[in-house]
């Protein structure tokens, strides 16, 4: 009889042992199931915030080293070249940018966009008339007004000068965008005159000589190169550019350089 007790009580207690581990295990899940529905709505949560946390960016894409800026299309004389839009700037200037000195002043050149430092960045700018460049930029458009050829980009006018180019106003007179006769072409290129600093002067040194001689020639001929003329035939601009060319080099030679 004791032995039938016996195993009553084994097997109630087995039952309830039984159940007790049921109802851990399953207040187990529950506890994971919330636990896991916790984690995928911190989840939900934190993927709904990285665009709010985006937007201060969306317009500081960087590309290299200079920030995207906004641009436009340059279209004029049929020229179709995209450039950043002047008054914004940059952290740093693109890698293959170019320096010239003016007026004290260093610009910096990148296919015809201009830079100056402004505030620990780089302002795109237009640069000022006057400056002198001994290259143009990559992608110009040729015009020509009164047989002179200018040379346009990015909303900036050059022509040549003595060793090199400078920065002139916008024409105000008619403009072509077909090259003249062979004889103006010609004389044009025979014009043409190239400057060596035969003493090694720094690149500081020749912009100022050259901005130097530069006005010393116009007070000569009553010629400026950087103002397009109006309103006198193109042989006597032809002249007063002759005229004005010489007394460059005339300068220049003074002052250490060889003209050719």
């Amino acid at each position: 009889m004791s032995y039938i007790n016996l195993k009553r009580y084994f097997a109630i207690a087995l039952s309830i042992v039984m159940l007790l581990g049921i109802s851990v295990f399953g207040f187990a899940q529950q506890a994971q199931a919330e636990g896991s529905r916790g984690s995928r709505r911190a989840s939900t949560q934190a993927v709904r915030q990285v665009p709010a946390a985006r937007q201060g960016t969306t317009h500081a894409v960087t590309r290299g080293t200079a920030t995207q800026q906004k641009r436009f299309m340059d279209s004029r004389y049929q020229h179709n070249r995209s450039y950043p839009i002047r008054g914004q700037s940059v952290r740093s200037l693109p890698g293959d940018r170019r320096a010239v000195m003016h007026d004290h002043s260093r610009y910096y050149s990148s296919h015809g966009v201009w830079y100056r430092s402004h505030g620990g960045r780089y302002a795109v700018v237009a640069p000022p008339f006057g400056l002198f460049v001994p290259f143009l930029p990559f992608a110009y458009t040729t015009i020509w007004m009164s047989g002179i050829p200018y040379y346009y980009a990015n909303e900036t006018y050059y022509t040549e000068t003595p060793g090199g180019y400078v920065v002139v106003e916008p024409p105000q007179g008619e403009v072509s965008e077909t090259p003249p006769d062979t004889q103006q072409s010609t004389e044009s290129t025979e014009n043409k005159m190239f400057i060596y600093p035969r003493k090694g002067q720094s690149e500081e040194q020749q912009a100022n000589d050259r901005y130097e001689c530069h006005t010393w020639a116009v007070g000569q001929t009553n010629y400026d190169p950087t103002i397009i003329p109006s309103g006198i035939s193109a042989d006597q601009i032809m002249q007063k550019r002759t005229d004005y060319q010489r007394a460059m080099a005339s300068c220049l030679d003074s002052r250490g350089y060889t003209a050719k």
